[in-house]
């Protein structure tokens, strides 16, 4: 980014936009490309608290620059090269009321033409006016790689009695820092040394627990712990086996042997057979951070524009730290009607979903997606075409086998002894349900049971079993609907199935 940033400086590009929490690493970056260009540009930082200071000189304001207009006036008459960095000046540029600087802007971009004269607006957040649109290139100032977090480790190994450390632990450290800014990655060394007196192995997780700060700061991810290991979930072989043949997928070996990286994967399905627990599960199947993203959350009507910019921040983060997995649960409900939404909400639906599939098809960052949906009839066509995703995958209401697995585990997480369960019978008399359904009647017998301050027993469950009417019975039409897609369009998780239709083919 930074050779980017230079590149356009030196091209005499007038107006860039520079989206960044780092104020103090990206100074020093343009302060080393004004060095380094020919000619020579002074450096300038604007600040509504100091107004126009120059950079790496004592703070003595230019005369009367505090307010923006004036500021840009003083710019268009200087005579030298230089670059000119506005900190925090989107708060001006949004709304009628600040047509003033707007202009102000403009008139400079044509002053500059010819000159080796830039401006450059710093800021967290990206404001462009429709105005300055044509005029204006928006750059992202890159998080630390890792060559500057190593920077940033050790200098605080120098400072800590852990001055020397073997390359394993190094790497392991540098790796969970991966995404944070330089000043955080600083605080995070700092935190992990005071806590245990030094810097090794075993402090990646202080480390880490920074990354899950940044999520909850972010406000639209979410950061999902989950317990449960995929071995929990009764059935879904095939599926299973799909996700076990890939858990080393984000590895150097599998570069080096030629993989590409994966891209993700949707499941669909009957509501209640798992496909969320799936997800959640495959996070410590495959050892990465699992990232749900809410879409509720990403819509933001009060400023034109704020739904697409936190879409874009809540990717941004997922990329910041990959590799990792970003899970969106009920895709179908989230996307729907998103290619035709300018009678409903102005077009933001449908801008939001265009966005999410070319970030989709162009992201090169190690970020799994793993989705889920319902209702296939209300997914846009865009997202079932052959390589959004990896691989489609149909979970059908578990059969007899699938059945049994279910009741063998959720009976096992609350009795030691199951033996004096009749499993068969219980899969028997519980055809059509679902696994969240199974469960849901186990823990109603046992409340009928618990009630009458007794053990439960095998009766308990068949006879709520009997009292529950399923999902698929219910809703009959919508179920047999699925399924009749699904047989052609997408891979049954359950292995039976799967093994069937490739006798059949």
């Amino acid at each position: 980014m930074q050779e980017e940033l230079g590149i356009l400086i030196k091209a005499q590009y007038p107006l860039l936009s520079l989206v960044t929490f780092e104020e103090e690493r990206a100074e020093q970056a343009i302060a080393k490309i004004a060095e380094n260009s020919k000619p020579q540009r002074r450096v300038f930082i604007w600040t509504l608290t100091h107004g126009m200071v120059e950079y790496g000189q004592p703070r003595v304001t230019q005369h009367n620059t505090v307010s923006p207009q004036a500021a840009i006036d003083w710019v268009i008459r200087q005579n030298t090269p230089g670059i000119f960095v506005f900190k925090d000046l989107h708060p001006f540029l949004d709304g009628m009321g600040n047509a003033e600087v707007i202009r102000w802007i403009r008139d400079a971009v044509a002053s500059f033409k010819g000159t080796d004269k830039a401006i450059v607006l710093m800021s967290p957040v990206q404001q462009v006016p429709i105005e300055l649109e044509k005029e204006v290139v928006v750059l992202n100032f890159l998080l630390p790689n890792m060559a500057e977090l190593n920077q940033v480790l050790s200098r605080q190994l120098e400072k800590s009695r852990s001055r020397r450390i073997n390359t394993e632990t190094r790497e392991k450290l540098l790796k969970a820092a991966l995404g944070l800014t330089r000043d955080e990655a600083e605080k995070v060394y700092r935190k992990a040394q005071v806590t245990a007196g030094r810097l090794t192995e075993s402090e990646v997780e202080i480390v880490l627990s920074e990354k899950k700060q940044l999520i909850r700061r972010n406000g639209i991810l979410e950061y999902i712990e989950e317990d449960e290991t995929i071995d929990s979930i009764g059935g879904l072989e095939e599926l299973k086996k799909w996700l076990k043949q890939r858990s080393n997928a984000f590895t150097e070996r599998a570069r080096e042997y030629g993989l590409p990286q994966p891209k993700g994967m949707l499941i669909l399905g009957v509501p209640g057979c798992g496909k969320s627990l799936i997800a959640k599960t495959t996070s410590r199947l495959w050892g990465l951070p699992l990232l749900r993203l809410d879409m509720g959350r990403v819509y933001d009507g009060s400023t034109v524009g704020r739904s697409e910019a936190n879409l874009r921040s809540a990717l941004r983060t997922a990329e910041s730290i990959s590799p990792a997995i970003l899970f969106i649960d009920e895709l179908d409900k989230a996307f729907a009607g998103g290619a035709g939404s300018a009678d409903s909400d102005g077009g933001t639906s449908s801008r939001i979903f265009g966005s999410f599939l070319t970030w989709m098809q162009e992201k090169t960052s190690p970020v799994f997606v793993m989705a889920t949906a319902n209702r296939v009839e209300r997914l846009p066509g865009e997202f079932l075409r052959k390589g959004r995703f990896d691989e489609i995958f149909f979970v059908d209401l578990p059969n007899p086998d699938e059945r049994e697995e279910i009741f063998k585990i959720h009976l096992s997480k609350r009795r030691r002894d199951i033996s004096r369960f009749d499993i068969a019978q219980l899969a028997k008399v519980s055809d059509g349900f679902s696994g969240a359904e199974i469960e849901q009647a186990l823990i109603a017998a046992m409340y009928e049971a618990f009630a009458q301050d007794r053990e439960f027993t095998q009766l308990d469950i068949i006879a709520a079993i009997k009292s529950t009417l399923p999902l698929s019975k219910t809703m009959t039409e919508q179920v047999t609907a699925l399924r009749d897609w699904a047989r052609q369009r997408a891979r049954p998780a359950a292995s039976s199935v799967a093994e069937y239709q490739r006798m059949e083919f």
